[in-house]
């Protein structure tokens, strides 16, 4: 059985009468790093809502690992969620705490103690390359930085899939490259990576698998594609 299989997903919202997405039928394998690609209002951000269960599809089902997210009950969510880990353009980093305290409340939330929650803060920043930048804020820190402590966080607990949503669309392309090579590491020891960019220079260079979505619509799946819209 595929890790993430969608069938005849339909996704629509009462405030529109657009339908965001239309019958995704799709798998995706463990260990894949897929790009996800389209015009804006193509649909990406909801296929993402819809992986780590914000959303819920108006008709089809969406399985994870086995399980049916879109039948789970309210209170097994955060179980779900454990073994995600999810990345944003706006870094979403708690202003008031070191970067040690932001990958830490990530295993706060999940109730382990400080004994259990120490070596594994550490590894993740050491993974990230922010070892020396622990005790510092995020306001101190560059934008690569942050998106570096933000990556720490959502690897901190070693989940199974990463979902990264326009990862650096804040960021020079030095920078951009970094997280990149950062991201693909980390795929490289089994994560699987799902990540919904406008980047088409990174798209066209690493020549992972393209989803490309329009008008919710799913136009192109290319195992080693380009950015390119054309169907």
């Amino acid at each position: 059985m595929s890790f993430i299989q969608f069938f005849n997903v339909y996704k629509s919202y009462n405030s529109s009468k657009v339908t965001a997405l239309y019958n995704i039928s799709l798998k995706i394998e463990k260990g894949e790093f897929v790009f996800l690609v389209g015009p804006s209002g193509a649909g990406k951000t909801t296929f993402i809502k819809l992986l780590f269960r914000e959303e819920v599809p108006n008709k089809g089902q969406i399985i994870i690992d086995g399980c049916s997210i879109t039948r789970l009950k309210r209170k097994e969510i955060p179980l779900l969620r454990r073994n995600m880990g999810i990345v944003f353009q706006d870094f979403r980093l708690l202003p008031g705490r070191t970067v040690y305290e932001n990958v830490a409340f990530a295993l706060q939330v999940l109730e382990m103690s400080d004994k259990e929650i120490k070596p594994r803060v550490e590894k993740a920043l050491d993974r990230v390359g922010l070892s020396s930048r622990a005790r510092m804020f995020p306001h101190q820190l560059s934008g690569g930085e942050q998106q570096r402590t933000a990556i720490a966080r959502a690897i901190v607990n070693n989940p199974q899939l990463l979902i990264a949503d326009e990862p650096t669309g804040n960021l020079d392309p030095a920078t951009s490259k970094e997280i990149m090579e950062l991201l693909q590491e980390i795929n490289h020891l089994g994560t699987t990576v799902i990540m919904a960019t406008h980047a088409a220079d990174i798209v066209n260079s690493l020549r992972k698998r393209v989803i490309v979505l329009q008008n919710g619509r799913l136009v192109r799946d290319d195992p080693e594609g380009g950015y390119g819209y054309e169907t």
